[in-house]
This record gives C-alpha cells, sequence and structure tokens, in this order.
C-alpha cells in the first residue's frame, strides 16, 4: 500500500513544520543564540551525511523494509528526546539523533514509492510533496493548539512521539516484507560493490546536475522555512502571532499549489523551462519581499515567493531518480556527499545573523534561484518515462 509511505511522509513534515514555528519558543526558553540556531539547523544534517550513505546502500543491497522501521523507532524516540530537552545540548543530541533516523524511516520510504512505478516517477513525486505540504500546513495549526491549552512545544512533541509509534506500528503491518532471499546481513563485499555502483555514478554530469541543483533550490523552501518565522519577528518586528499567520499562510499556499501541481505536471511538455521560468519569477519575487517594509506587504510576496517555487522538489527529485535506474536507495547515499554543502548554509545564516544582522544574512537564499538559472540545461530536455501522461 502506497498510503502508508505517504503518511510517513505526512509526519516527518508535520515534525519539521512544528519544529520551524516552534523556534522562536524554543529560543526564549533555552535562550539560544543565531549561532546555536544555525548549529541546529547545520550539524545534525552534516554528521548524518557521515551515516545516511551506509543506509541508502543497505537499502538497496539488504533488507530495506528492516531498515525503515528501525528507523521508524530512533524517529520516535528522538522525537520524545526533544519534547524533555532542557538544554542546548541535549536538545542537538535529539536533532542529531532525529536525522538519520529520518534518513532510514521517510527516505528508504520514497525510494519505495519510486520503485512501486517507475514510469511516475515525478508524479509520485508530486503526490509525495502534496503530503509533506499537508504536513507542514498542520504543523502550526498543531502547535498552536498546544499552546493555547498551555502545553507549550514540549506537549507538542510529546504528541508528534504518540503519533510517530501510530505511524510506526502501521508501517510494521502494511510496508511490503524484503524478498526471501534477503541475507540475514550482507557481506562487506556487498556492500562494497553498493558503494562502488552508487559512486561510479558521480562520474556522470547528469548526476552532479540533479544533486547540486537539489540543495540550492532547498535554499528557497526549507531552509527559508527554517527562519521564516524568526524572520517576521526580529526582522519585520511582528508578533509571534503574525509570525505565525505569516508561517501558515506560506504552508496553506504550497499545500494549494502542491495539490495543484499533480495534474499540472502531466501535461507538462518541458517540466525544464517550467523551472527556469519560475526561478527568474523567484529571484525577483524574494529580493523585493527583503526590501519593501511592512507585514501586510512581505506578506504578499511571501505568497508569491511559495508559488513560484511550485514543483521544484518534484521535478528536480524525480529527474534525479531517473538518472539513477534500479539505484533508488543509492539516492540517498548520493545525496549525502552534498549534504554538508547544503547543511553548511542555515550555520552561515546563523552566524551572519550574529554579526551583521538577519536582514543582511537573508540575502544568501538568493543564491537558490541563481543556481537553476545557471544550472538547468539550456535546451529541452527529453521526457523522462511517464512524463506527459495522463
Amino acid at each position: 500500500m502506497n498510503i502508508i509511505y505517504l503518511l510517513i511522509e505526512f509526519v516527518d513534515e508535520l515534525t519539521f513544520g512544528v519544529g520551524e514555528i516552534a523556534l522562536p519558543f524554543i529560543r526564549d526558553d533555552l535562550h539560544l543564540t543565531y549561532t546555536q540556531i544555525g548549529l541546529l539547523l547545520s550539524l545534525p544534517g552534516i554528521l548524518a551525511a557521515f551515516i545516511e550513505p551506509f543506509i541508502g546502500i543497505l537499502g538497496d543491497v539488504w533488507k530495506r523494509r528492516a531498515l525503515i522501521i528501525a528507523g521508524g523507532i530512533l524517529f520516535t524516540i528522538s522525537l520524545f528526546m526533544t519534547s524533555v530537552s532542557y538544554s542546548f545540548l541535549f536538545l542537538l543530541a535529539s536533532f542529531i539523533l532525529f536525522f538519520p533516523a529520518s534518513g532510514a524511516f521517510v527516505s528508504l520510504s520514497q525510494a519505495a514509492l519510486m520503485d512501486s512505478d517507475t514510469t511516475r516517477r515525478e508524479q509520485n513525486m508530486a503526490r509525495w510533496t502534496f503530503a509533506g505540504s499537508l504536513g507542514l500546513l498542520t504543523g502550526p495549526l498543531l502547535l498552536g493548539l498546544f499552546v493555547y491549552f498551555g502545553l507549550g512545544w514540549r506537549g507538542t512533541f510529546a504528541a508528534l512521539a504518540s503519533l510517530s509509534t501510530l505511524c510506526l506500528l502501521a508501517a510494521l503491518r502494511y510496508v511490503p516484507p524484503d524478498p526471501v532471499s534477503a541475507p540475514s546481513f550482507p557481506s562487506l563485499g556487498v556492500v562494497f560493490e553498493g558503494f562502488r555502483a552508487a559512486f561510479l555514478a558521480l562520474k556522470r554530469v547528469e548526476v552532479w546536475r540533479w544533486l547540486l541543483l537539489l540543495e540550492f533550490a532547498d535554499l528557497m523552501m526549507d531552509v527559508l522555512f527554517s527562519y521564516l518565522a524568526l524572520y517576521f519577528v526580529d526582522v519585520a518586528r511582528v508578533t509571534e502571532i503574525q509570525a505565525g499567520v505569516a508561517v501558515t499562510v506560506w504552508l496553506a499556499m504550497g499545500l494549494i499549489t502542491d495539490f495543484l501541481f499533480i495534474p499540472l505536471i502531466d501535461r507538462q511538455k518541458d517540466s525544464i523551462r517550467f523551472m527556469r521560468i519560475t526561478a527568474l519569477l523567484e529571484l525577483f519575487a524574494f529580493a523585493v519581499f527583503l526590501l519593501v517594509p511592512g507585514f501586510v506587504f512581505k506578506l504578499i510576496l511571501v505568497i508569491g515567493v511559495n508559488l513560484f517555487n511550485t514543483g521544484w522538489y518534484p521535478i528536480l527529485q524525480g529527474r534525479l531518480y531517473s538518472s539513477l535506474p534500479g539505484q533508488s536507495a543509492s539516492v540517498m547515499a548520493l545525496g549525502s556527499v552534498t549534504a554538508p554543502l547544503a547543511r553548511f548554509f542555515p550555520f552561515l545564516i546563523g552566524f551572519l545573523a550574529d554579526q551583521f544582522s538577519l536582514q543582511t544574512a537573508m540575502w544568501i537564499l538568493l543564491l537558490g534561484p541563481v543556481a537553476l538559472l545557471i544550472g538547468l540545461p539550456r535546451r529541452q530536455t527529453p521526457l523522462l518515462p511517464g512524463e506527459g501522461q495522463g
């Protein structure tokens, strides 16, 4: 049942949505600096980049279901740890556990979804993205509900741990079993061959193209979202409630556009041309967003920023999977090659915000649309398997 993979993505993005909106509350509760926030958003991902390649390779050569379940267990434990964190170091430890756990639980579920129908990868990625957007939108609503009843961000993370437990139980029942022929544990030779096959792909320009563009595109998606609430509070000088409204509007817009993109992608004759146009529009929209004063104007512009990055992730990720036929889980390993670069950006923004200002640091995010305009193929690319089909 493919629905279980979408449920896992929903819970993961629900957690992400809660975590990013809760940052002002966590910052005030634990008295964190911008640099510490940058470390929370960067260091766990950098460390996970050294662990996730092994998880990805094992997902191709060993028992993928077993890895998904094990990741789900650690995913749940990390959420519980976050709920009881009373210091920066303990919170950092919970984040460090969360990242590789999410890699096994969520990224391998994505690979399994991609393998379920190799002719409709971009279409399934659009559905995956919609499930994530639904989780992201639900996150602030869940946090707001718990704050209203006095349970705060800690109670919210405790509820997420409970929800993750239910999702884990569903995965135990509905994730398809591993092949009977799968060994109890692969030999070092098998693992080595898996790494060799995966990293041989790095000799291909196309693989590097999609890996790097995914990371740069994320600057205008997850990285921007990570700082959005803090930006509205510290730069736009609005209340935390108004910042929550702005982020909720961002997420609602994302949910609507991701849903509408599911049928739209079937009618795209050239998805790369679509991305080049939207990248140019994104470049101008975000620059104006940073320059104009006032909550209302920034709120209107952030809607445009969200609108113009619609479809970036499913198109780029779908292209990456299609460039690696038969190595779906190895996408996770190859993604770890560029992950340290991507994870460095949130720390850099936090560091520069402490040295100068958050307003100044946010200009770095413009590297996202600029990279797409430079790196996307100039000529029309051939249709991928399943692209343009109804």
